[in-house]
């Protein structure tokens, strides 16, 4: 098998080294080249075309973002971005992921030899599942200019449920600019570190005709209120009278992050079954792995819709094809298409 040809754009050579230390140790991994920034990355590419580049957002000359966008119009390939982390560049990366990046790093707030060091298995992971990734063109996107119509009965009495992972931010803004009409909620789980998933919120709500913000504990579940699962945290939705509630759980000292990340979306989902029961609609979008599976075949046992997005459309084909190969999915569509789904097949 021939090893996964990864490009380093940074213009630290800390980073450069701690980057290529790690991803050379593998032997699947190979790094076929260094730039100290896009115009050096321009020239490395013109004559060696990488499976994956990983890319800096800050850096001289041209920053990360600007060069992403340029990339993913003329020549699209598979982006990891590293940021270290800060309100405003919390804002870029999602900015990043919506040009077409499929995943992001943050870098280490503290020494970064050692820093990086800690973060191996996350840089592995993320570059192997963004070798795998289907990449698309960078399309700008502006306002959505959705008018809410009439919502049938059978909908409005309906909590949408949606896990999404790798290359989910874009997805969503696909699907839930579609909505023209308001279900009785939307709760959403994406697999996504503290403080970017407001960020998300943020860039969603600037796009839609209705709120979308970071759930809050014990928040009541209304119609025009899309609620995300805070980055670091578990969501639950509870029955609460002839309603629904948030609550969040705290992650555990004893948890790993990984395992808190990869299990969130089915925590969401069984709360849904438990709460909502056929009064639910599931959604499983792209992402690597098979968190939602068990918690979306948890939410058709309980009489819920469930809506797995297809393969053609997906950055990563991984959470879908377990939930379509489980025999748990009503219907397979991609983002554009689940709206006039959910109004017209859902009961």
């Amino acid at each position: 098998m021939k090893p996964i040809r990864v490009l380093i754009i940074d213009d630290s050579p800390i980073v450069q080294l701690s980057l290529r230390r790690i991803l050379s140790g593998e032997p699947d991994i190979e790094v076929m080249g260094v730039a100290s920034d896009p115009f050096e990355a321009k020239d490395l590419i013109a004559e060696d075309k990488p499976d994956v580049i990983t890319l800096d957002i800050e850096m001289p000359r041209m920053d990360g973002i600007t060069f992403l966008k340029r990339l993913m119009s003329y020549s699209p390939i598979p982006v990891v971005m590293f940021s270290s982390y800060t309100r405003k560049n919390s804002i870029r990366t999602i900015e990043a992921l919506e040009a077409g990046a499929v995943d992001f790093v943050t870098k280490p707030s503290y020494g970064a030899e050692i820093g990086f060091t800690s973060l191996r298995d996350e840089i592995v992971t993320k570059v192997r599942a963004a070798s795998e990734a289907q990449v698309k063109p960078f399309i700008l996107h502006r306002k959505a200019l959705i008018k809410i119509g009439k919502t049938p009965d059978a909908i409005a009495n309906k909590l949408i449920a949606i896990g999404a992972s790798i290359g989910g931010p874009k997805v969503l803004q696909k699907l839930l600019c579609g909505i023209s009409f308001q279900p009785l909620g939307i709760v959403i789980a994406q697999h996504m570190a503290a403080g970017y998933t407001h960020a998300l919120a943020q860039r969603l709500n600037s796009l839609l005709p209705f709120e979308v913000r970071e759930a809050r504990d014990m928040d009541r579940v209304d119609q025009g209120t899309v609620l995300i699962t805070p980055g670091g945290k578990h969501m639950r939705v509870v029955q609460n009278g002839a309603g629904y509630r948030i609550r969040l759980d705290k992650i555990l000292p004893t948890e790993q992050p990984s395992t808190n990340i990869c299990r969130s979306i089915n925590v969401l989902f069984h709360s849904v079954a438990k709460s909502a029961g056929p009064k639910a609609v599931g959604i499983i979008l792209t992402g690597m792995g098979n968190d939602g599976a068990d918690g979306l075949a948890a939410m058709k046992k309980a009489g819920a819709y469930t809506i797995a997005q297809d393969e053609a459309s997906c950055v990563v084909f991984g959470m879908p094809r377990v939930a379509i190969k489980r025999g748990i999915v009503d219907a397979v569509a991609s983002p554009e298409d689940i709206p006039d789904i959910l109004l017209t097949k859902v009961r």
